[in-house]
C-alpha cells in the first residue's frame, strides 16, 4: 500500500509533522522522515497516539514501556521520553508544547485530523459507512478505499513485543479489516468484485477465522466466475473450525454455499439492506476476559444453530455472567443479521428496573413508537425514579400492553439477539421473551429463576486453577506471576476462584507492585480481612455480595448464615444442615434447593441423591455470611423462631401435606 499526498486542511501547513500508526511508527515533516529516538521513547509516543486528544494514566505508559518491572528511575525516565516529544512536535510559537499537557488524568496530546492517519482513517471510514446508509453504493466504494490507502501493514508491527501497544495495535487492525470487508461487500454489490479477490485471499491468510473476509472472498471469486474456487475456500474453512474450534460454519455461511451451489454468477451473500443497517447496542469486551472456553463455546452453538430463543445463563454475583454474554453477543452477528442489543435489568444501585423501563428501551432500539409517552421529570402526584426522569415509557397499562404486542411482533419478524443482563426475577423479563419466529434472549440472573420455561441453561461454576491464573496474569503481567506461581495459585484459591475477586486481587497487585505475592495471599487467608482486602477503586466484592445477599428473603438469610458456619471450607452434607438448621429433613431438603435456585448453594453438577451429595456455600459468600450473622443474628433468629411456630401451627392444620406444598424455607428452628 502507498501512502496519498497529505490534503489541504489545518494540518497540512508546510512544517506541521505528521504521524502513522497504520504500519510501523514513522513521522514525517515536509516528506521528510523524522528520527524517533530509543524503542521506549517510541513506545511512549505510539501509546499518546493511539489514544489521541484523550488523557493516557501514566500507569498506561509505564505498563507500555516496562510491562513486568519498572525501575525506580521510571517516572523520571518518563518525563525525559515526554520532554522529547515535545521537542518532535516543535516549539511553543508553532503551537506543539502547548498541545502535550499533563493533568489530572495523565498526558493529553491534542492532535488534529490531518496530522494522524488514525484519525483520517476514521473520518473517511465514517463517510463511507454513512454514504452507503444512503444507498450512495459508488460513493462508499471510493471513500472506503480512500480510507484504506491509508493502511501501510500490520499496525505498529515494529512495536508489538510491548503487551500494551500490541494491544492497541490489534484494535487498530481490528478497525481495518472492518472497513476493509466494508468496501470488498460494495465492489461486489457494484459488479466489481475482481477488484477485491486478491486482497481477500490475502487478509484470510493473515485471519483464517475471519468469516466475514472470507464470505466476500467465497462472494467475490463466484462473481468472477471461479465458482469451483470459491467452493473450496468453504470446505477449507468448514474443515478448520472443525479443526481448531470443533464448531460449524455460521447458517449465515452455511446459506452462502449452497446459494453457489449449481448457480451463476449471480450468487450473492445474503445480508441486511445497505439503506437500514442492522442495530448493534453492545457494551465494549472486556480485556481481561479470558477462560470460559467451554460455555463460550456452548452459547456459540446453541444460540448460532437457531434452535433455542432462550438461554438464561446464571451465577453468583462476580462469575462472570455479563462478560460471558456481552463476549458471545461480539461473536454472533452473522446468526443475528437485525442486530443485537445490550439491556440491564438492574440499575447501578442494585434495584430493579421496572418492566415498562425495560421495554420502552427495547422499543427505542427496534424502532417501535406506538404506545410511548414521555415522563416530566417532576409530575404532579406521580413519583418518578430518578433513572426514569426525562425517559419515554409507556404512561398506562393500556400503553404498556399495545408496546408489548408490538415488541413481541417485531421478534416475530426479525432475527436479532437480546441480552436481558442482571434479571432479578422471573416476572421482570415475562412478556419480554420471544413467542415465536427467530430472535433469541440472553438471560443472565444471579439465580437459577427455575420459573422461566422452556429455556436453554447455563451454570457458571467457579473456574479452574489454570482460567484463573491466566486472567491474574493478564492483570498484573506474566513475568511477575512466574516469580512466585504458588502464592499466585493461593491467591486465586483464597477468591474461591470468583472472577470478580481475581480480577480485583489483580488491580490491587497492579498499582501495588512493591507488594510480594506471597505477603497478598497471607492477607486473603485470613477470614476477618480477606473482603477487606477484595477493594480496588471504587470496585468491591463486598459492594457485589451484599447487593446478593439483600436479594435473598430474610428466612433464607438465615438459613445461610448457619450453613456457612458449619465448616471452614463451606462444605455441607443434608444431614449436616438438619442438625445446624435444628428441622426435619424435609424442611432441610427445601431450604437447602431454595438457596440453589437463588445461587448462593452450589450442587453436584451429576445426578445423586440429597443425602449422598455434597453442597458448599462459595468461600467469599461464606465469609460475608459469617460477618452478618454474627452482627444480626438476634434479629435473624427471631426471624427464624417466628417462621418455625407459625409453621407448626400451619402443620397441626394441614398434616403431612405441608411437605409437598414447596414453601419457601420458613420453617427452621434458629437453633
Amino acid at each position: 500500500m502507498t501512502r496519498p499526498p497529505v490534503r489541504a486542511g489545518s494540518a497540512g501547513a508546510a512544517g506541521a509533522v505528521h504521524f502513522s500508526l497504520l504500519g510501523p511508527l514513522t513521522a514525517r515533516r515536509d516528506g521528510r522522515e523524522l528520527p524517533l529516538g530509543p524503542r521506549k521513547q517510541r513506545l511512549v509516543l505510539a501509546t499518546l497516539l493511539a489514544r489521541p486528544n484523550t488523557p493516557v494514566p501514566v500507569g498506561v505508559l509505564t505498563d507500555a514501556v516496562w510491562p513486568d518491572d519498572p525501575p525506580r528511575t521510571a517516572r523520571k525516565n518518563l518525563q525525559v521520553y515526554i520532554s522529547a516529544t515535545r521537542a518532535l512536535l516543535g516549539p511553543a510559537g508553532d503551537g506543539g508544547a502547548d498541545r502535550l499537557v499533563h493533568g489530572c488524568g495523565g498526558y493529553h496530546l491534542r492532535i488534529a485530523e490531518g496530522e494522524l492517519d488514525t484519525l483520517r482513517f476514521g473520518s473517511l471510514a465514517r463517510a463511507g459507512r454513512a454514504a452507503a446508509g444512503r444507498g450512495d453504493v459508488v460513493g462508499a466504494a471510493r471513500l472506503l478505499r480512500e480510507a484504506l490507502d491509508l493502511w501501510e501493514g500490520p499496525p505498529l508491527h515494529d512495536l508489538r513485543d510491548s503487551a500494551g501497544v500490541a494491544e492497541e495495535a490489534d484494535r487498530l487492525e481490528a478497525r481495518c479489516l472492518t472497513v476493509y470487508e466494508d468496501w470488498a461487500e460494495a465492489e461486489i454489490e457494484l459488479g466489481r468484485a475482481a477488484v477485491a479477490v486478491d486482497g481477500l485471499r490475502d487478509l484470510v491468510e493473515r485471519h483464517p477465522l475471519r468469516e466475514r473476509l472470507r464470505a466476500a472472498w467465497m462472494t467475490s471469486l463466484h462473481q468472477s466466475g471461479r465458482q469451483a474456487e470459491a467452493l473450496a475456500v468453504y470446505d477449507d474453512y468448514r474443515q478448520l473450525m472443525a479443526r481448531e474450534l470443533g464448531l460449524e460454519p455460521s447458517p449465515a455461511m452455511a446459506a452462502l454455499y449452497r446459494s453457489m451451489l449449481g448457480r451463476g454468477r449471480e450468487a450473492r451473500r445474503p445480508a441486511v439492506s445497505r439503506r437500514t443497517p442492522a442495530p448493534v447496542a453492545l457494551p465494549a469486551g472486556t480485556g481481561a476476559f479470558t477462560g470460559r472456553r467451554e460455555e463460550l463455546r456452548g452459547l456459540l452453538d446453541v444460540l448460532g444453530g437457531g434452535e433455542e430463543r432462550v438461554v438464561v445463563v446464571s451465577g453468583p454475583g462476580g462469575a462472570g455472567k455479563s462478560a460471558l454474554a456481552v463476549r458471545a453477543a461480539h461473536l454472533l452477528a452473522d446468526p443475528f443479521p437485525d442486530g443485537r442489543v445490550h439491556v440491564r435489568v438492574r440499575r447501578e444501585d442494585g434495584t430493579a428496573r421496572s418492566r415498562a423501563e425495560v421495554l420502552a428501551e427495547l422499543g427505542r432500539w427496534c424502532g417501535i413508537a406506538e404506545a410511548r409517552t414521555e415522563i416530566p421529570a417532576t409530575a404532579a402526584g406521580v413519583e418518578v425514579p430518578a433513572t426514569a426522569a426525562g425517559v419515554e415509557v409507556p404512561a398506562t397499562a393500556g400503553a404498556l400492553a399495545v408496546l408489548a404486542e408490538a415488541w413481541q411482533e417485531w421478534q416475530a419478524r426479525h432475527r436479532a439477539l437480546v441480552v436481558l443482563d442482571d434479571v432479578p426475577d422471573e416476572a421482570s423479563v415475562r412478556g419480554l421473551l420471544p413467542r415465536s419466529g427467530k430472535c433469541a434472549v440472553l438471560v443472565t440472573a444471579r439465580g437459577q429463576l427455575p420459573g422461566l420455561a422452556p429455556v436453554h441453561r447455563i451454570a457458571l461454576p467457579a473456574p479452574a486453577d489454570g482460567e484463573a491464573l491466566e486472567l491474574l496474569g493478564k492483570l498484573i503481567g506474566a513475568g511477575r506471576l512466574r516469580t512466585d506461581p504458588a502464592a499466585a495459585l493461593r491467591i486465586v484459591r483464597a477468591c474461591g476462584g470468583l472472577p470478580l475477586a481475581v480480577e480485583v486481587s489483580g488491580m490491587r497487585l497492579a498499582v501495588l507492585r512493591h507488594l510480594p505475592l506471597a505477603e497478598y495471599a497471607d492477607r486473603l487467608d485470613d477470614p476477618s480481612a480477606a473482603l477487606d482486602e477484595l477493594v480496588a477503586g471504587d470496585v468491591s466484592v463486598r459492594h457485589r455480595i451484599a447487593s446478593g445477599w439483600q436479594d435473598l428473603a430474610e428466612p433464607d438469610r438465615w438459613v445461610l448464615g448457619r450453613l456457612a458456619g458449619l465448616a471452614d471450607d463451606g462444605c455441607f452434607t443434608l444431614d449436616r444442615a438438619t442438625v445446624a438448621l435444628g428441622c426435619g429433613e424435609r424442611a432441610a431438603i427445601r431450604a437447602v434447593e431454595s438457596l440453589i435456585d437463588a445461587g448462593a448453594v452450589t450442587s453436584p453438577a451429576g445426578e445423586v441423591t440429597a443425602h449422598a451429595a455434597l453442597y458448599e456455600v462459595p468461600r467469599l459468600l461464606c465469609l460475608f455470611a459469617r460477618e452478618q450473622t454474627a452482627a444480626g443474628e438476634p434479629e435473624l433468629a427471631a426471624t427464624g423462631a417466628q417462621g418455625t411456630a407459625g409453621d407448626r401451627e400451619a402443620s397441626g392444620r394441614q398434616g403431612a401435606a405441608g411437605d409437598r406444598t414447596g414453601a419457601p424455607a420458613v420453617a427452621l428452628s434458629p437453633g
